[in-house]
């Protein structure tokens, strides 16, 4: 692996019957950058999520990261190694408080069976907790079942759960999705700050969000790549411009 990049997919595939959903695809996620996956519906964008995040197993190709092949590696031993994911589908505890939300995905920090603990004796966890309450503006929240959120402060609070575990790599799949354009921005500065703290591969449908986030941008079409580059590289490029783009500049 390049020792600049972070994770490094390698020839990946996966076929549902006759259905091929990634074929053949390989890209490098640079570390302290944001990587973006675009394509149409049905392009193999979450397919991919989730043979990186351990969801699926490849029936061909690896997945490196931090320098270890990874590839078949089950969710949970790949968040203990320091990647975590966010979902396109809002995944909380909707009856639970931001705050229990939050301890209880920071409780990965306590080591060894100290993660069994009770909540009033997970000090790493409360911490962490506690932490990301203010950093996401949540205060206000904290107390207050994770049900009861509005839409872009649940959409929030996922991405400051995916965080809880201090990961290295975070997959954020679609964060921005139904979100208000106010909500939108918001999110995408918050993204934005996150770069250079850790790497972020990020599967988006907005394009304006994609080409002032990102500093690599990777088109997928019908399971493989079409192309990749800088923002302006792939915005700029015919074949993503009619299989994709619809010919904007």
């Amino acid at each position: 692996m390049s020792d600049a990049a972070l994770l490094e997919v390698r020839d990946l595939a996966i076929s549902f019957g006759a259905l091929t959903a990634v074929s053949d695809l390989s890209f490098r996620a640079a570390r302290g950058h944001i990587t973006s996956v675009i394509g149409p519906n049905g392009a193999g964008k979450s397919t991919l999520f989730n043979l990186v995040s351990g969801a699926l197993r490849p029936q061909h190709g690896s997945v490196a990261f931090a320098g270890a092949d990874v590839t078949g590696w089950s969710t949970s031993r790949l968040l203990k190694a320091g990647l975590a994911r966010s979902f396109q589908i809002t995944n909380l505890f909707f009856e639970l408080s931001v705050y229990e939300n939050l301890r209880l995905a920071a409780q990965v920090l306590e080591p060894g069976l100290h993660a069994l603990l009770p909540a009033a004796r997970s000090a790493l966890a409360r911490e962490r907790a506690e932490e990301l309450i203010e950093r996401f503006g949540l205060a206000a929240k904290a107390t207050g079942l994770a049900g009861h959120l509005s839409h872009g402060e649940q959409r929030r609070l996922e991405i400051a759960v995916a965080l809880a575990c201090r990961p290295r790599l975070l997959l954020l799949d679609e964060p921005t999705q139904g979100m208000s354009h106010g909500d939108t921005q918001a999110t995408a500065d918050m993204i934005k700050a996150l770069a250079g703290e850790l790497t972020i591969l990020l599967i988006e449908h907005d394009i304006d969000v994609v080409m002032n986030l990102s500093d690599h941008v990777i088109v997928m079409h019908q399971g493989a790549k079409l192309a990749e580059g800088t923002p302006r590289e792939v915005r700029d490029n015919a074949d993503v411009q009619k299989a994709y783009l619809g010919g904007v500049h």
